[in-house]
């Protein structure tokens, strides 16, 4: 096997998804399990924990698509809002849940009379995606209201207790603008740092993320949440050394022997951060000894700090080349 290998404990995202479930009751969890859920394999997670959530959200309607062919029957809402007519078409196909953004949004799903659950996104203050509060009238009358199932948002530093209080009372606003006119549906402001911060931000349900996956957003702790993945790589040669250079870099002091490992920054590990001798190669590094099989990523965060990045990024680049295995 010359791919780096993948150990994805999917005991640990169910008991994640378990202890997410513990701390909001009766609310709706929806799993996030966008960008090949964050790396570990979306299929196979969202078959893990199905039972325990009470839907999924995605990026792109293309990922929807797959976790239905792979068989998952709960509610999709897929993140970004349909792009034209071959995206409304391919969701209603499979019957997956839009994002309506604006009145254009909601005229071109109408338009194509496309039985399709909506949920619109409220810009609340993150400014990347979402009508504001001043058009959400007019995107009301635009949609249709027997689609309606859900009013959401998302913080933008949720970190900061003034800024998500600021946003929670926006939101509340286009919550009763929605109710007005679909009494029934899904509230949701959190993601997995307002879930953390509980309280007024759980609304009707949450979309857990990262912290499935036993990562916490910056300014939280993870405790008592448990890492699933860990990347291995295998050895390829042991050598001696002949004086010269560590893969493309001149040797600083004398080595004994050095192992090569099928690993380099194609496989998404950052060239610049070593995991053992000096630079990553595209395809391989050194290291002074070492076994046959060596452990290069078991914390994400660990690893995020060193490439002075986060553990989202890390998670979904280091598994681009792997063969995944999977612990039940």
């Amino acid at each position: 096997m010359q791919k780096t290998l993948s150990v994805i404990n999917l005991r640990n995202i169910r008991a994640n998804a378990l202890k997410i479930r513990s701390k909001i009751g009766n609310k709706k969890l929806f799993a996030v399990v966008k960008a090949d859920a964050y790396g570990h394999g979306a299929d196979e997670v969202a078959r893990a924990i199905e039972d325990v959530c009470d839907g999924f959200c995605v990026a792109i309607t293309d990922e929807g698509a797959a976790l239905r062919i792979a068989g998952i029957s709960k509610p999709i809402l897929v993140f970004a809002p349909p792009l034209d007519r071959t995206d409304v078409e391919r969701s209603a196909l499979y019957g997956l849940d839009l994002t309506v953004n604006s009145v254009k949004t909601a005229r071109l799903i109408g338009g194509l009379s496309a039985e399709c659950r909506l949920h619109i996104k409220v810009n609340t203050g993150m400014n990347r995606t979402g009508c504001t509060l001043k058009e959400l009238p007019e995107v009301l009358r635009a949609a249709d209201a027997r689609l309606l199932e859900g009013v959401y948002s998302h913080m933008y530093a949720p970190q900061n207790a003034a800024a998500c209080h600021n946003q929670l009372k926006i939101f509340n606003r286009a919550e009763e603008l929605v109710r007005a006119k679909k009494p029934d549906v899904c509230a949701h402001i959190s993601a997995s740092g307002g879930l953390l911060r509980g309280g007024g931000f759980i609304k009707d349900g949450v979309r857990a993320g990262i912290l499935l996956y036993g990562y916490a957003p910056s300014g939280f702790s993870a405790s008592g949440f448990k890492p699933a993945m860990r990347i291995y790589a295998r050895r390829t040669q042991q050598t001696g050394f002949i004086g010269g250079g560590v893969g493309y870099n001149y040797a600083d002091r004398e080595y004994k022997r050095l192992s090569a490992y099928r690993l380099g920054y194609a496989d998404g590990f950052l060239r610049g951060v070593p995991l053992g001798e000096k630079t990553l190669c595209m395809d391989a590094f050194l290291r002074d000894g070492g076994g046959e099989l060596l452990c290069v990523m078991k914390d994400a965060d660990e690893y995020a700090r060193r490439c002075g990045t986060i553990s989202y990024e890390v998670l979904t680049s280091v598994t681009r080349r792997s063969e995944k295995i999977y612990v039940r």
